[in-house]
């Protein structure tokens, strides 16, 4: 299946992964998809009427061309198929059939670790953030979080000063920075990592965007750390999301409601000021990632 008919699927019905690997199922191919009529694509559970029609107009031509300008810009559209497509993420039910890129991933990248938080943390949980970041990226960890102010950045700027790999997953197209104010950590991100987004690349932020890229930050990492957080914030969402993929948990014992929640759910705590990096970076490497299946049909993100 060609990676034109991936990044049609998803720019012109906006279609994820578990309808994708419906249609795959349905039809046997992508290509069978796009030569279908509607009455066929409705028998997809989750097709209706308006998604049938968005695949039928869609334009190969003009998704064509567009590939050929974002690879003039340095952005590489990574799908399922590849090798390169992250495995970790691979292993999540609702993984996005194509991914943004820009910047570079490595196969090593499965050696990745999250590390979330507010954005406006109290400078304690700034400096630990960066810290963890920095000591687990001396380790060989990849540090993912999601370029937003405070934790966030200060995990990528961790790993920057380590000399490490570092992803950032945006909630916005990737030639569409967000925040302004982070455009040159995104270079340098990208010099040291990859930026990467499951939206097109000139789409703007979104709240829905910045919700779902939580699942991909956690289902990218073996382990997600909670530093500093507030009830119903983005990286509780993260650290929901992580659970039902079965990653491990990591929550700053701060006394906070929100992380006391976290520690009732089996979270490990995290005492600040008390953290044996070795023994820390060992342990995560005794964790493993399994496939999550799809609670709504049974199927993985894939066929493999």
């Amino acid at each position: 299946m060609s990676k034109l008919h991936w990044v049609a699927l998803i720019s012109s019905a906006r279609i994820g992964g578990t309808l994708a690997t419906r249609l795959l199922k349905y039809f046997g191919s992508l290509e069978a998809v796009f030569t279908a009529d509607a009455v066929d694509l409705m028998q997809v559970q989750g097709i209706g009427q308006n998604t049938a029609n968005a695949i039928m107009r869609a334009d190969l031509t003009s998704v064509q061309d567009m590939l050929e300008r974002l690879t003039r810009a340095g952005i590489e559209a990574v799908t399922w198929e590849e090798p390169i497509y992250p495995q970790n993420l691979l292993c999540i039910p609702d993984a996005p059939p194509v991914l943004f890129v820009r910047g570079e991933l490595r196969r090593e990248d499965a050696r990745a670790i999250a590390i979330v938080g507010t954005r406006q943390p109290v400078q304690e949980a700034l400096m630990l953030a960066e810290h963890l970041a920095f000591e687990l990226a001396q380790r060989g960890w990849i540090i993912v979080s999601g370029m937003a102010i405070g934790i966030d950045t200060a995990a990528h700027s961790g790993a920057l000063k380590a000399a490490g790999r570092t992803l950032a997953v945006l909630g916005s197209g990737i030639q569409n920075i967000y925040p302004r104010r982070n455009r040159s950590l995104a270079e340098l991100i990208v010099g040291s990592g990859a930026l990467l987004s499951e939206v097109l690349p000139d789409a703007p932020v979104s709240r829905q965007g910045l919700i779902a890229r939580n699942r991909i930050t956690s289902g990218l990492s073996r382990a997600v750390f909670v530093i500093q957080s507030t009830e119903d914030s983005g990286s509780i969402n993260t650290a929901r999301r992580a659970r039902k993929q079965g990653r491990t948990l990591y929550a700053l014992d701060d006394g906070t409601p929100s992380h006391d929640q976290l520690l009732a759910i089996n979270a490990t705590a995290l005492q600040a000021g008390q953290i044996d990096w070795d023994n820390l970076s060992n342990e995560l490497d005794r964790r493993e990632v399994k496939p999550v299946e799809n609670h709504t049909d049974g199927s993985q993100p894939r066929l493999l």
